[in-house]
């Protein structure tokens, strides 16, 4: 059994904000965008600012298992989050990622989710997720 996440009932995220991340107390990156896009938007982000990702904490609005999954492969070592999903909690403890919640939930209402129930593969979860992001560009475009 996993371990039980910290409850921190005041945990804030400022709306419209989905997710922040930290260097300290210092920001240096925010997102309003939806679904798991901040992630990746995350990804590029390190990419371009040659910032260590061991050296942050993500504030995020919704944490479920793909976006554990992503979490884990960016290699933050840290996550609070204000609704967190129990699937996501074996992603975070086999990472080794920290985690505080404002409230746990069974699961979160996302196809995505879903797709990734039975997988504790990050590169599986990884390429699936590229998948569905191709996917919902596509729709979007």
């Amino acid at each position: 059994m996993w371990d039980e996440p910290v409850l921190d009932p005041g945990l804030h995220l400022p709306a419209p904000l989905t997710l922040r991340l930290f260097n300290g107390d210092e920001v240096l990156f925010s997102s309003e965008r939806h679904w798991l896009h901040p992630l990746f938007d995350l990804e590029a982000f390190f990419a371009q600012s040659g910032q260590d990702p061991a050296r942050t904490r993500l504030v995020d609005r919704i944490t479920g298992r793909a976006a554990a999954f992503l979490v884990a492969r960016l290699g933050i070592p840290e996550l609070h989050t204000l609704i967190l999903s129990r699937r996501a909690i074996p992603i975070l403890a086999r990472h080794g990622i920290r985690y505080h919640c404002g409230e746990l939930v069974d699961r979160v209402t996302c196809a995505t989710e879903d797709l990734l129930a039975e997988t504790l593969d990050l590169e599986a979860a990884w390429s699936l997720l590229q998948e569905r992001r191709s996917h919902s560009h596509a729709v979007i475009q």
